[in-house]
């Protein structure tokens, strides 16, 4: 979940409005409308402050493992691997039928 996610739905819960959120966590509601779009990332301790005046906090859990974002190596590798398979795909023969197959529909049963 993002952080505008998380401070949506900490105000929603607490009832309150962009406004009064943005006035008990000291932010304007501007910023704190821009944080709930997405258009601006808060800092973590502005995150924190804001979920606060929520009543809400933040809090961290151990992961089972460890989570990984691929570096900019690893995804031009990938890229570079789905083109290849886009590209053999686009070159196997196929072969279309010139007349459609498809299963016959039950007619309706004629009612009384």
């Amino acid at each position: 979940m993002d952080a505008g996610a998380l401070i949506r739905d900490a105000r929603r819960r607490a009832g309150l409005t962009q406004a009064e959120l943005a006035e008990l966590s000291s932010t304007s509601q501007p910023t704190l409308s821009a944080y709930e779009r997405g258009g601006k990332t808060p800092s973590a301790d502005t995150l924190a402050r804001v979920l606060a005046a929520a009543g809400a906090r933040l809090t961290l859990t151990p992961s089972a493992r460890p989570v990984r974002t691929p570096g900019p190596a690893a995804l031009r590798r990938a890229a570079s691997g789905l083109v290849d398979v886009v590209e053999l795909a686009a070159r196997l023969p196929t072969r279309h039928s010139a007349a459609l197959a498809f299963p016959r529909l039950p007619t309706p049963s004629a009612r009384p």
